[in-house]
């Protein structure tokens, strides 16, 4: 990939994410913080003991996480060859992560949630992404509005899609302290 196209890249996926509500862009970052490793996400973004409570049962169940990046890693054969031991193997601690990142209300559609989870997991993880997300809404842990809203951002050329990028993410966003005007 040449230095133009990977900046037209980043500068797409950069649109996308400025594209997403606040609300959404705020929980995609701690939920990287907290996937990735990157930072302390309880100094950095627990604003309450709720919050720090969320913080704290993300942090474990994303230890599912490490599994699944392992099990998409090794993964080689097209999706139209998955064995079925695959989708109980990686769809299920996928559908577990997802309906606890759902349940948090703070994702409000798949976009936001493929944005997440490409990062996460890598561009590998695409393919699962779709039946994931339509798993994690569809369940009662989600809230019948939210589900009906959830189940409608996915559109058909998501749900249906022929076949998937392996491009990897270029960009991460990260948390951006502002210094006083003062």
């Amino acid at each position: 990939m040449g230095q133009t196209e990977t900046a037209q890249t980043i500068l797409s996926e950069l649109r996308e994410f400025a594209g997403f509500s606040p609300c959404e862009q705020r929980y995609i970052r701690r939920s990287l913080d907290v996937g990735l490793g990157r930072h302390d996400a309880f100094r950095r973004w627990a604003r309450g003991p709720a919050e720090a409570a969320s913080i704290r049962t993300q942090y474990v169940i994303y230890q599912d996480l490490k599994l699944l990046r392992g099990l998409l890693k090794g993964e080689t054969e097209s999706s139209e060859h998955v064995r079925l031991d695959d989708l109980e193997s990686v769809m299920g601690p996928l559908l577990r992560v997802t309906t606890f990142d759902l349940a948090q209300g703070r994702l409000e559609s798949f976009s936001a949630y493929r944005f997440l989870y490409e990062r996460l997991l890598g561009a590998e993880a695409r393919p699962w992404l779709p039946g994931a997300f339509c798993g994690a809404a569809a369940l009662p842990h989600i809230r019948p509005d939210r589900r009906k809203a959830l189940l409608q951002s996915i559109s058909e050329a998501a749900a249906t899609a022929p076949g998937w990028s392996p491009r990897p993410p270029r960009f991460f966003p990260e948390f951006v302290e502002l210094e006083d005007a003062a």
